[in-house]
């Protein structure tokens, strides 16, 4: 039996799917936040504070309510930055239209901040992922192709890198669920500072990455052993 519970503070489904590859049985609260509180801090700030702010307000939602074990909570937030500017999931087509042509043919880097609290004393642990991503030179029409499928509203810099008909990334640098929006191995080893045994396969986190290496990888793997 695991000696935690655990609960996702997202509505991402894309970060639900990632949870489930580290066989931890969790739970989801996702909180409220107004995510536009930090945007005058540099982007990998931006993503760390909110981060912590999304797990302060489901921690605080969460301690009225009865926990038979100890809890341990699990909140991220991921922004793109191009030339140091943040890009955030896009207000409208519009601004979903903008951001992918600023973005065509261009290198960028996206962070995802991560915040795992224990709820019984609030001890936590607060990490930044950084991947550096290049675009391909997609043309108006795909852009206009893929926006009209709606995918690019709920997403930062307006695009998903697993998307199988845009498939907009021609190249990155770092790791690549980060772009996704949620760094296994990242959370691997923000875990196992709870001591947390790690229960994914390496299969499982190779297919996770979806054939591009990760620098961190290897190194977490050799961890769980």
């Amino acid at each position: 039996m695991d000696a935690y519970h655990f609960v996702l503070a997202s509505q991402s489904p894309r970060r639900r799917q990632l949870l489930r590859l580290l066989g931890y049985p969790f739970e989801v609260y996702a909180a409220d936040v107004d995510e536009d509180v930090h945007l005058s801090a540099g982007p990998a700030d931006y993503v760390r504070l909110t981060a912590a702010q999304k797990a302060e307000a489901a921690a605080h939602a969460l301690a009225a309510g009865r926990r038979d074990r100890p809890t341990l909570l699990i909140a991220a937030d991921t922004t793109v930055a191009l030339d140091g500017t943040i890009l955030a999931k896009p207000a409208d087509a519009a601004d979903a239209r903008r951001m992918l042509t600023a973005l065509r043919g261009r290198t960028h880097d996206v962070h995802t901040g991560l915040c795992v609290v224990d709820l019984a004393d609030g001890r936590e642990v607060r990490a930044v992922h950084t991947t550096t991503v290049t675009m391909r030179a997609y043309t108006a029409a795909e852009i206009d192709a893929y926006v009209a499928t709606g995918d690019p509203l709920d997403k930062a810099g307006a695009y998903a890198i697993q998307h199988p008909l845009f498939n907009p990334v021609a190249a990155l640098d770092g790791c690549y669920l980060t772009v996704v929006g949620l760094s296994l191995c990242g959370l691997i080893a923000a875990l196992a500072a709870f001591g947390v045994p790690c229960r994914a396969t390496r299969e499982s986190l190779l297919a996770a990455h979806d054939g591009y290496p990760c620098p961190l990888l290897e190194q977490v793997w050799e961890q769980c052993q």
